[in-house]
């Protein structure tokens, strides 16, 4: 897959571009739906599948400091379409300059002679242009004036999420109350988070027999408090695990960590960049009243957790 950071990149238009436009926050399997029906359309018609998202989300360029988590930042948003096939995926960066263009600019000056767009697949709530002018039924209209294709897609539902459509905003609030294990059926793989691990207050193997690595997040959206079943992937291997988001009330020192024991793992990792993916909550974040009660209880999370994993198919990223 080629990728585009600018359009400035672009010098003539590709051949027979067949073109999904979108934020794609999270790749969930609507957007997965979405980008293949443009890959299937590009091949029968043998010209260029391509997909266009935007840096920063355009809401954080509109809306200031007023804007909601993101589920992908743009590296593993990156990461998961590429594993789609597509041919051309453009980032462009989003300006208040860029979201002054009209409608009709935006499709015939970028979308068809810049790009050399013969075929649009949208959902059929789309918008876009100026201040949200641009609809579906303008889109229609516009097809018809410089003869490209317009196909519109049904929303994609969930096996086990019968009640809607899916949706960012559905899996960011899932994610938020901790129900982790809703969220598979509508990503197809389980919410990740990815960091670095850190130094942290080296208690957890000392006081507490159960070391763990601390993890300074470098995404947005993070779940929960609590203590989960997670996958923890490490270079390139992957290893059971239990995670502890929140603020250790046990110890009182109020301070926000992600900590991951790593079942049956006594490397050094620290500096390195791990993914972990939450497979399912186990219970809330407690004080104890010693050391020693909340050993005991990790104990019996770590054995709650092994259960749960045994049970589980592991799904990579």
């Amino acid at each position: 897959m080629k990728i585009i950071r600018s359009l400035k990149e672009i010098d003539q238009p590709y051949n027979r571009a067949v073109v999904t436009i979108g934020n794609f926050d999270g790749v969930h399997l609507g957007h997965q739906a979405l980008i293949h029906e443009v890959i299937d359309k590009s091949v029968s018609i043998s010209g260029t599948s391509m997909a266009i998202t935007f840096e920063p989300h355009p809401i954080r360029v509109l809306n200031g400091g007023n804007h909601p988590p993101l589920i992908t930042i743009l590296d593993q948003k990156i990461e998961l379409i590429e594993r789609m096939d597509l041919d051309v995926l453009i980032v462009i960066p989003f300006t208040r300059e860029f979201a002054a263009l009209s409608p009709r600019a935006f499709v015939e000056d970028i979308l068809i002679r810049k790009l050399g767009m013969v075929t649009i697949v949208v959902g059929k709530d789309y918008t876009f242009g100026r201040n949200r002018e641009g609809t579906v039924g303008m889109l229609k209209t516009f097809a018809e004036l410089f003869d490209f294709e317009l196909v519109l897609t049904d929303w994609i539902g969930a096996n086990r999420a019968p009640e809607g459509r899916i949706s960012s905003t559905r899996i960011r609030d899932l994610v938020l109350e901790g129900k982790v294990i809703e969220v598979h059926p509508l990503l197809g793989r389980y919410y990740q988070v990815r960091g670095t691990v850190s130094t942290g207050r080296d208690r957890g193997g000392k006081l507490l027999g159960f070391p763990t690595a601390n993890i300074n997040l470098q995404d947005e959206l993070c779940p929960k408090t609590g203590v989960y079943a997670v996958t923890v992937e490490c270079g390139f291997k992957s290893f059971d695990g239990v995670a502890n988001i929140g603020y250790s009330p046990t110890f009182d020192d109020h301070l926000f960590t992600v900590e991951v024991h790593i079942l049956d793992f006594n490397r050094n990792i620290y500096g390195q960049n791990i993914r972990v993916n939450f497979i399912q909550r186990i219970r809330d974040e407690l004080k104890f009243s010693s050391i020693s009660d909340l050993s005991e209880q990790i104990k019996r999370d770590v054995i709650e957790a092994r259960e749960i994993l045994s049970q589980t198919v592991h799904i990579k990223r």
